[in-house]
């Protein structure tokens, strides 16, 4: 059996979950401004959105980014560049959120925070930053492709188009709710370590203590220990009070235009948790497209190149034809 070493583990959370893909070139990278908003306070905690900006003619058109991480880790900086770099380019407006993370808090209060990122962006983005947002599209990677899925139901009005890249619908599936093979490579995190990291007062940047961070989700993963820890609920007992946090499980014909993007040979997401969404959009009749990259691992690692660039394309193309329709 092949192991991994820890410094691969790292480097493939920091590809894969957080969402980052260098395969832009610099000389395409075009200029823009950042500012930073407090959309939320709960307690003494500020929760940030963070605004990148084309130095274009406002109002421009905007997106919602949510950055991957497990709902354990990451920050609003992660941002995908291909994703940040083609909406930039054509003159969107990024926004990146913070959201409160696990286990300080549990999902059904980061679905909250997510709700309230967007109708803070829908109802003081005109006026803080210049942006329409009489149209809005969420993106996301990993945990932050599970989250945009959950605002094709969740969320009033419905963004006009979502794109997950390897997320994930399915929380209590066993992936996540028993001991993961893969996470088993590595050397096991003990209990006291794992919980060493974590705890205390609510968070919502993963940058702090991030090797503790991670190697509280790493130990999760290792034991089954996911769902319980960061939804709150027991699958194997209290697998009905996963209903209203899967979207597998709340999909209808009013869910927003979606696509999924996923590598077959994902380790961290399993492919198949695209899968089983396209299933559900296929029955319902839902607007969505399903990109599959062969032989790719989470966050599209060890894909062809030129697929991988195609299936940024295709997700730009995707929200832009979608954000231009009338009558939306």
């Amino acid at each position: 059996m092949a192991f991994l070493t820890r410094r691969d583990f790292l480097k493939g959370m920091a590809i894969g979950a957080m969402g980052i893909s260098p395969i832009v070139r610099a000389d395409e990278v075009p200029s823009f401004e950042q500012r930073t908003f407090t959309y939320k306070r709960v307690g003494d905690l500020e929760i940030k959105a963070q605004v990148f900006q084309p130095p274009v003619e406002r109002p421009n058109p905007v997106i919602m980014w949510i950055h991957g991480g497990a709902l354990i880790m990451g920050s609003r900086a992660s941002v995908s560049r291909p994703v940040r770099d083609s909406f930039l380019k054509a003159g969107y407006t990024i926004v990146s959120i913070d959201y409160r993370l696990a286990p300080e808090t549990k999902a059904p209060q980061i679905l909250e925070d997510v709700a309230d990122a967007y109708e803070w962006l829908r109802t003081q983005g005109p006026g803080l930053f210049g942006v329409d947002t009489s149209k809005i599209a969420v993106l996301g990677s990993s945990a932050g492709g599970y989250l945009t899925l959950t605002c094709g139901y969740r969320l009033q009005p419905r963004p006009v188009a979502l794109v997950s890249f390897w997320g994930y619908g399915d929380l209590p599936g066993p992936w996540y709710s028993e001991p993961s093979e893969f996470y088993r490579r590595l050397p096991l995190v003990a209990k006291e370590d794992a919980y060493a990291g974590v705890g205390g007062k609510p968070v919502a940047d993963g940058n702090q203590n991030r090797n503790g961070r991670r190697d509280f989700y790493l130990y999760c993963r290792q034991n089954g220990l996911w769902p319980k820890e960061v939804v709150g609920f027991d699958p194997h007992t209290e697998d009905a009070k996963f209903d209203a946090v899967c979207p597998v499980r709340n999909v209808t014909s009013e869910y927003s235009p979606t696509l999924l993007i996923h590598g077959t040979e994902d380790t961290d997401v399993p492919y198949g948790q695209s899968v089983l969404m396209a299933g559900q959009f296929k029955k319902h009749g839902v607007d969505h497209q399903f990109i599959t990259v062969p032989d790719a691992g989470h966050g599209l690692s060890r894909g062809d190149r030129g697929l991988v660039n195609a299936a940024y394309r295709e997700a730009f193309t995707f929200v832009d034809k979608r954000m231009r329709l009338e009558g939306r």
